[in-house]
Order: C-alpha cells, then sequence, then structure tokens
C-alpha cells in the first residue's frame, strides 16, 4: 500500500514539475519580461516519503522531514531563470563531453580552444541545477543559494581571456564553485543552515572566498550543510539544517546518508553541478560526505588554510578544505586556497603549488604504506584494495594501532564554541539588528521560540555547551593531551616502518587524525553491494599534502573507482 502510495506521489511531483516548467517557459522568448506570478517550484506534501523512512535500519535517518520548510527555491532560481531558459536541452547535450565529469585542465583545454566559454560552462551547471534540483523526485536539496552575478562574471572571464590569454595560466581561472553555506561570502547570506543566522546577508568574503576570486574562480552558490556543522543536535540525520531542508545522497536518496557536516559540497560534487566545492571539517566533516557521495576530499593540516570568516565550531580544530571529482582538482583546489592570513594565529605561508607535485609522484611502485589489520579482517573492499596495491609496488605494512584516550573530545568543541561563535558574531556579522544572537545561550533561547521550525530534532549540542562548567585552564590540559594521544595512535606505526601514509576508509580514524592535527586525502575506492560508496582514506603527518595528493592520484590513476550517480545521468 505504501509502496503505491508512494508511486503515485511521485507521478503527481512529475506532472506538477512538468507543468510549472512550461508555465516558465512561456518567458523563454523575452528573458526580460516581468516574473511576476512565475513559478518554478512549489512545496510539496513530503509525508509519504518521510512515512517511507519510518523502518530504516539507521535510526536517525528515519526522516521527520525532507524538504525545507523555510527555503522557497522560487526566490534561490527565478533571479538567473530568464537567462538560464534561453539555453536549450540540446545545447546541454552538446556540451556534456566537454564538461561532465572533466577535470580542470581539461575543461580549460576546450575554452582555450574556442570549443567551451566560461558563460556556457556556468550555463550547463546552471541548467543541469535546475534540471534536477526544481524536480521534487530528484532533488537532492544541495543548492540553497545562487550567485545572482554569476553570468555577467562569467562574461567578464572571456572578455578578459580575449583581451589576455596568458590569464588560462590559471587554472581555476573562469571555474564555477560552490560553497558551504557556513562560508562567507559578499553579497550573499551566511546561515550556517540555521534561522538564527537567516538574515546574515551582510559579510565581508571569507579569507579563502578573496583567494578563490584572486586566482580568476567564479562563486556559483551556496550548498546546504548538517546546520551548525553537524554541532547542534543529538544523533539527528546528517545533512539537515532547518535553512536548507534534509540533502540526499544521489546514489541512493533516503537510501544512503549524505554523510555531514559538508552534505551539500559532497552532494553535489556527485551531481556534477559545479566544478568544484568547498567544504569545512573539525573532525570528519570532509572526509564522511567526499566518501559517502564518491568524491575526492582533502582535511588539510591546522592552519594551511584561512578560517578568518567562517562559522566556527572549533578554533582548536577547524579547517576550510576543497571538495573534487578528481585528484588534480583538488590540488588545484588546494593551491589557490593557501595563503597567509595575518587573522588568523595558525595561519601559515606554504607552496601554493600542488598540481605539479602530483605530476611528479604518480607511481605507488616502493611507497610504505600502514594498514589497520581490523580493518584487514572487517571490510572486503579495504581488504581487495590493499592486494592491488601490492601488485602495483606499494610495501604494505599491517599493524594494530595503541589503545589511546580520548577524553575530553566533547568538552573541546563545547568550550571552543562557546567562545568562538560569540567571536565569529562580533567581529565577522555586520548587521547585528538583522541578526539578534550574540553567543550559544541566544541561540538556544531562539530556537525554543519555535521548536518545530527551529529544532525538530532538538538541539543537545548547543544545551551540552550551556552545561559545560570546564575552565580555559582545564580546556589546555584537554587539548595538550588529545593531540598527544591523537599522535600516539598514529606515530608509533609511522616511525616503526618509516611509513610514508596510513589507511584507512572513509572518516573511520577522522577524530585521531582532527586531535592529532593530522591531513588526510580521501579518494573513490568502490562500492558496496548495495550500491553505498566507499573511500580509502590516506593520513599523514602535517604539511604533507602534496605527499597525500601524490599517493591519492597514484592511486585513483590505478583504480578509477568513482561512477557517477545513476539517478543523475
Amino acid at each position: 500500500m505504501l509502496e503505491k502510495a508512494t508511486q503515485i506521489n511521485l507521478a503527481m511531483k512529475k506532472r506538477y514539475f512538468i507543468f510549472f516548467i512550461l508555465l516558465a517557459l512561456a518567458c523563454k522568448n523575452d528573458p526580460k519580461s516581468n516574473l511576476d506570478g512565475v513559478v518554478l517550484w512549489e512545496p510539496y506534501n513530503d509525508s509519504v516519503e518521510v512515512a517511507a523512512n519510518q523502518d530504516h535500519e539507521k535510526s536517525r535517518m528515519r526522516y521527520k522531514l525532507i524538504q525545507s520548510r523555510v527555503l522557497d527555491k522560487n526566490e534561490v532560481f527565478l533571479p538567473l531563470y530568464p537567462e538560464v531558459s534561453q539555453f536549450s536541452e540540446a545545447e546541454y547535450e552538446a556540451l556534456k563531453p566537454l564538461i561532465l565529469e572533466q577535470d580542470i585542465p581539461t575543461i580549460q583545454l576546450h575554452v582555450a580552444s574556442g570549443k567551451l566559454s566560461y558563460e556556457k560552462l556556468v550555463l550547463f551547471y546552471l541548467y543541469r541545477i535546475y534540471k534536477y534540483e526544481l524536480d521534487n523526485a530528484t532533488t537532492l536539496n544541495t543548492v540553497i543559494a545562487l550567485n545572482e552575478s554569476v553570468l555577467e562574471e562569467a562574461r567578464e572571464k572571456d572578455r578578459a581571456i580575449e583581451e589576455d590569454p596568458d590569464q588560462l595560466q590559471n587554472p581555476l581561472f573562469g571555474m564555477p564553485i560552490l560553497l558551504k553555506d557556513n562560508i562567507n561570502t559578499a553579497g550573499m547570506r551566511t546561515t550556517a543552515g540555521a534561522i538564527a543566522l537567516e538574515n546574515n546577508k551582510n559579510t565581508d568574503d571569507a579569507f579563502i572566498v578573496r583567494q578563490l576570486r584572486k586566482n580568476g574562480a567564479l562563486i556559483l552558490g551556496k550548498v546546504n550543510l548538517s546546520e551548525w556543522a553537524y554541532f547542534f543536535c543529538g544523533g539527528c540525520p546528517v545533512g539537515y539544517s532547518a535553512i536548507g531542508g534534509q540533502t540526499l545522497n544521489p546514489y541512493g536518496r533516503r537510501v544512503f546518508e549524505t554523510g555531514g557536516s559538508s552534505s551539500g559540497s559532497g552532494t553535489s560534487m556527485a551531481a556534477n553541478y559545479a566544478v568544484a566545492a568547498i567544504g569545512t571539517e573539525t573532525s570528519g566533516s570532509i572526509l564522511s560526505p567526499s566518501s559517502q557521495n564518491s568524491v575526492v576530499g582533502l582535511k588539510p593540516t591546522i592552519g594551511l588554510l584561512s578560517r578568518t570568516g567562517i562559522v566556527p565550531i572549533s578554533s582548536t580544530l577547524d579547517t576550510p578544505g576543497p571538495m573534487t571529482r578528481n585528484v588534480v582538482d583538488n590540488a588545484i583546489l588546494l593551491g589557490a586556497l593557501t595563503g597567509k592570513d595575518p587573522a588568523d594565529s595558525k595561519s601559515v605561508s606554504a607552496n601554493a603549488d600542488y598540481f605539479s607535485g602530483i605530476l611528479e609522484g604518480t607511481v605507488l611502485r616502493g611507497k610504505r604504506l600502514g594498514v589497520l589489520k581490523a580493518l584487514m579482517e572487517s571490510d572486503s573492499i579495504y581488504a581487495s584494495t590493499v592486494e592491488k596495491l601490492k601488485e602495483l609496488g606499494a610495501e604494505v605494512f599491517s599493524f594494530s594501532p595503541p589503545e589511546v584516550k580520548m577524553d575530553g573530545f566533547s568538552t573541546l568543541l563545547n568550550i571552543d564554541m562557546k567562545y568562538d561563535l560569540p567571536a565569529y558574531i562580533q567581529g565577522q556579522v555586520k548587521d547585528t539588528n538583522a541578526v539578534m544572537v550574540r553567543n550559544v545561550a541566544d541561540v538556544v533561547s531562539f530556537n525554543k521560540q519555535d521548536t518545530l521550525l527551529r529544532m525538530p530534532y532538538g538541539q543537545a549540542r548547543l544545551e551540552g555547551i550551556l552545561s559545560d562548567s570546564t575552565t580555559l585552564e582545564e580546556l589546555e590540559v584537554i587539548k595538550a593531551n588529545l593531540e598527544k594521544n591523537g599522535r600516539l595512535f598514529f606515530n608509533q606505526a609511522m616511525e616503526e616502518y618509516q611509513l610514508d601514509a596510513i589507511l584507512s576508509i572513509n572518516n573511520y580514524h577522522a577524530g585521531y587524525a582532527a586531535v592529532a592535527k593530522y591531513p588526510a586525502l580521501t579518494v573513490p575506492m568502490g562500492y558496496r553491494e548495495t550500491g553505498e560508496p566507499v573511500s580509502l582514506t590516506f593520513i599523514a603527518k602535517p604539511f604533507e599534502e602534496d605527499r597525500l595528493l601524490q599517493l591519492g592520484y597514484a592511486f585513483e590513476r590505478a583504480t578509477l573507482a568513482r561512477k557517477m550517480p545513476e539517478l543523475l545521468p
């Protein structure tokens, strides 16, 4: 009975979608026409989908809602619609071989040859986003804001390379990028998925966004995330935010988790909605959604990339990082994001050219890799991958890490956010009349005014901050112990066997890497029998990102494991 109801509901949604697209197409021949009354999307009854998930084996995937009760997609998609509507399905299909699943150097070659322009590149991605995100049967609830100036900015890039072709030497020039919506972007709001920051519209660019623009990148828009970077509710769905609703995994909508908290960054990359995306991680928030969506994600060493202008959890552990469909793009994006930021006390100067490095180190032969005995015994894909690495000439050393305590991990996050969130609001939010909250206590109180809308899964983690009485002096002891134990977890094997990296799965050991402040790169490894993606994660010592990218690139080329999700061809 429920299956039949689901089929009827999906059929109705398809009919509604076609109707509204046809209505909107009435404006197609006049891109400057008045869009009053045009409807591209209407809210739908998601109760059948919600009911269908109530028996899901994972309790936190028993959703209370799918679509946002806050976001009107028409407000997001209508401003650019007059221009997107001029882009035909035939043009879209013709450009697919030039863009879909292609890496940045290949796309730039197409631009240099005249087969592609930056304007057409942006239109392709916009068309694809509209095609799938406005259809309630395929939407991933991932794109929650678009840069209304992006097409004009793309045309400016086209004019710039006509006047100065040397601009093409910067690989990121003209490339459309999506940002997790906890990263400040001038002219766009930054919400962290929370209604408390819904009107946070007046900010400067985050330091890393300035770096993107400096390198010629185009900011395409913002993507959904786990609200407050998943330091909000306890045991709740990953990928949920009050602003964006429930982000869904393109490899299995409502079947597989999206990973969090950079859920939109991961799903948008899997869906080919942009060239690249930026996520943020405190502990697993890049590695998890990258793995769950079969894309490449890098969690850098703390300090390699600036955190200024990013809604925080922890100034001790937070970092942004690149999320892409391949390692080459990841290296290019990482290089563009680097730069010494005087406003971030942990920021360092670094070599910005990671792309050349991976091309020089593309073999696995002779590399010394540590593999975990427990994973060899419990995960057949991991075990078979290790055998493949041996065949490729890697030297593999199996080990069991020492048992170490992670006592105080939650306390570290509690006390950091207690102080770091007010510092962000005071230093980064310009319109304090629009954003009424000033600290965690204000957010907790604000959410209690409408629990169904603002906190349907509760706010246990925020309330935990308020009840934590740890002093700053006690916190420093906790930080030191955690870093020592995290490094011990990896270093015993790293030093005994002189390893280039340790191999894990997805975000399985993200917590240890986080407190050790070690970088980690996850690369698609394969798929479970169910179709769920799984990735191989390389972990190295601080500021060895170049080594990780070399290993990841060699592994990627040897296995070619990533497949596009069938839902979004």
